[in-house]
């Protein structure tokens, strides 16, 4: 199955195929330039090479939506075993649309897959132990991937429009800077697999809040319709998330040469990608993964 992607000069995302021990193919998304840090271990995960069935099929690395917690399991066992990095290690968010950023220690290992979570409340992530897997869920939100190859520091993030209005990418630096001295020019950053602006229609009241948000760069980010909604009359806007992040993380000091944005829509793949809007929301869900290597 091909992958579409939007138009770019040159790929930002490459697609691996890892064949595991019990014969599924698991798909992976990949960025070059996180790679190149030398570093870290990561990877944005696909529909591919997982147990789940129907609507989940078959990498849905969500336990909300209704699959078989034993399925979603087995599904993150995969994905750890594709990555190469320890399934009792990894530590899953508890998003609910917020700009709250949690530090991880070694002592988290495992929160929201082995055992239960000691904490609510948090779209972000943000450690410096090796080996320590950070996870978020995804279904057409930004995930975002912070690398500080100095200080030897990471962050996952998980901005929707309410988070990327809330700058949950500067917030999430800010965590960085004052937990392990991390300065934003030394990020490498990426904007991850998301709807694209195409894809994304949203309503006056949310135009307006990122028009307030983004003064004087809304043209950047908003276009209005030349129709309007056929059973309120109200105007629609198409929202670029992408563009919208660059600029919360390049007004945060991230260098923009170090920032690579996603071509890739989850809307636009709905048969490659779980997405909330293609599929009306029945769907499964995908993760961002990131850790720094152990020694």
């Amino acid at each position: 199955m091909r992958l579409i992607r939007k138009q770019r000069t040159a790929p930002v995302l490459r697609e691996d195929r890892v064949t595991i021990q019990n014969g599924a193919r698991v798909a992976l998304l990949r960025y070059p330039a996180l790679e190149e840090t030398g570093i870290v271990n990561h990877c944005f995960s696909t529909r591919f090479g997982g147990v789940s069935e129907g609507i989940y099929a078959s990498m849905n690395l969500n336990f909300t939506r209704g699959d078989k917690r034993e399925a979603v399991e087995q599904n993150y066992r995969n994905l750890a075993e594709a990555m190469g990095v320890a399934y009792g290690k990894l530590v899953l968010s508890d998003q609910t649309h917020t700009v709250n950023v949690r530090k991880v220690t070694a002592a988290d290992a495992g929160m929201g897959l082995t055992r239960p979570t000691e904490y609510t409340d948090v779209d972000g992530l943000i450690t410096d132990v090796p080996g320590v897997v950070l996870v978020t869920s995804f279904a057409d939100c930004v995930p975002l991937y912070f690398v500080d190859p100095v200080h030897r520091a990471v962050g996952m993030s998980h901005s929707g429009w309410r988070g990327t209005v809330g700058r949950i990418g500067r917030v999430t630096i800010e965590a960085m800077r004052r937990e392990y001295g991390t300065r934003p020019k030394d990020l490498i950053c990426a904007v991850g697999p998301s709807i694209c602006a195409d894809c994304y229609e949203v309503s006056g009241d949310v135009a307006e809040e990122f028009a307030r948000a983004f003064s004087g760069r809304e043209r950047e980010i908003l276009k209005k319709q030349d129709r309007l909604c056929p059973e309120s009359g109200e105007q629609k806007y198409r929202l670029d998330l992408w563009r919208a992040n660059e600029i919360v993380l390049t007004e945060a000091g991230v260098l923009p040469e170090h920032i690579s944005v996603t071509d890739v829509c989850t809307c636009c793949n709905p048969d490659f990608l779980f997405s909330h809007r293609a599929s009306h929301g029945k769907r499964g869900g995908l993760g961002g993964f990131l850790c720094l290597k152990e020694e």
